[in-house]
């Protein structure tokens, strides 16, 4: 047996013994802070009499508590689980050192029950995540870090403090970190949208609010996208070269992080031009899934810990989740800007989608150096979210 369950049996025999410990314990300590369901159920059947006005909740000082008070806590709390019997609300009350301590034993119940909260919301938000990191959405993903950061502001009032993120110190090792794997067509979107912006600078004015180099999920992508922002700052021009003169100043191609050739064929202008403001938003959805996941594992392994005390938990817990309420910020921009109505109708007309992942396949072709009838026909009936790059005709 746990201490965690002794707790519990404990607080609920002292309850049994003196139901005015009702009076210090109901404010802030619920049903569903046991951790067994027959726990839960007797202290729900105690408090739902206490409100009715049982005889022995009206009891004060240290007079006989009457015996109806056992059973009829026994039969009330039956009607919801099965298996109690008098004997063993008896041996609730041998479990219970001092009634006078009731309140100790449920601070107790409670604080495994937040870590026990912490760690099934954390779980469920990771699960969400890799849910969506598979099909392609957020919606849920940003509906479960609301659930768990209303959940840990809550606990925090019931503990008796206020949700504020708390740094571990050095001494609590950080959790580990897995690799996620990264789908090749995010891959493919974020060459593709490095492409745009190395094509058309200007676009960069619309998106560099909102998407950083961290969103980007290969660490080449970043050096690249590091590079434009660089030289879009400085007001230098962006072309190829200047795109790989700029990641080697910054050391990525001495430290292998890329290489010429793929900087080269990355910034290829020959390859299509298209939508960066949605090719974008994709990118930080994918971060935000990504993020999500990574802060739902340090979460968990938190709550798992059992010497944090809650108000360590809390406030760890929220600190991990620090970076995914920056990603999130940020993509309820880049959503916000994508629903404006011109960009709206533009997306349907153009099935961006399909649009996207043929503009991305496109980069690994070859360009002819001649501009066939075929080609230009090929051109043509591609979706009007990609254009191609105008190329002056042969002197």
């Amino acid at each position: 047996m746990t201490p965690l369950v002794q707790a519990e049996q404990a607080v609920l025999g002292a309850v049994f013994l003196a139901p005015v410990q009702l009076d210090r314990l109901s404010p802030w300590l619920r049903p569903e802070h046991f951790s067994r369901p027959a726990h839960a159920a007797i202290y729900a059947a105690m408090l739902r009499l206490r409100a009715d006005g049982h005889p022995a909740s009206k009891a004060q000082g240290a007079g006989p508590v009457p015996m109806s008070w056992m059973t009829d806590t026994v039969a009330e709390a039956s009607k919801h689980t099965r298996g109690l019997t008098a004997s063993y609300a008896h041996s609730l009350v041998a479990a219970c050192p001092r009634p006078e301590h009731a309140a100790v034993y449920g601070r107790m119940v409670l604080e495994g029950a937040i870590h026990r909260s912490v760690a099934q919301h954390a779980t469920r938000l990771h699960q969400t995540a890799r849910a969506d990191a598979i099909r392609g959405g957020a919606e849920e993903t940003v509906h479960h870090v609301q659930v768990l950061s209303d959940v840990l502001a809550d606990l925090a009032r019931r503990w008796g403090g206020e949700p504020r993120p708390v740094a571990p110190p050095a001494s609590v090792p950080p959790p580990p970190v897995h690799p996620q794997a990264v789908d090749e067509q995010l891959l493919a979107d974020e060459e593709f949208l490095l492409g745009c912006l190395s094509a058309r600078p200007q676009k960069l004015d619309e998106v560099m609010g909102w998407l950083h180099p961290g969103d980007f999920a290969d660490a080449g992508h970043q050096q690249i996208y590091q590079s434009l922002g660089a030289l879009h700052h400085r007001g230098e021009p962006i072309d190829q070269l200047t795109v790989l003169w700029e990641t080697q100043r910054r050391g990525a191609l001495a430290d292998r992080t890329l290489d010429a050739g793929r900087v080269l064929r990355i910034c290829d202008p020959s390859a299509f031009a298209g939508s960066a403001e949605y090719v974008g938003e994709q990118v930080v959805r994918a971060s935000l899934v990504r993020t999500a996941a990574a802060s739902a594992h340090q979460v968990r392994v938190l709550a798992d810990d059992e010497s944090l005390a809650p108000g360590q938990l809390i406030g760890y817990a929220l600190h991990a989740l620090g970076p995914l309420e920056e990603v999130r910020r940020r993509w309820r921009i880049a959503t916000e800007t994508q629903a404006e109505p011109s960009r709206a109708a533009d997306r349907k007309a153009a099935d961006p989608p399909a649009a996207r992942i043929e503009a991305a396949r496109s980069r690994s072709r070859p360009h002819l150096s001649n501009a066939a009838p075929a080609a230009a026909s090929t051109v043509a009936s591609r979706p009007a979210v990609l254009d191609r790059p105008h190329r002056r005709s042969p002197s």
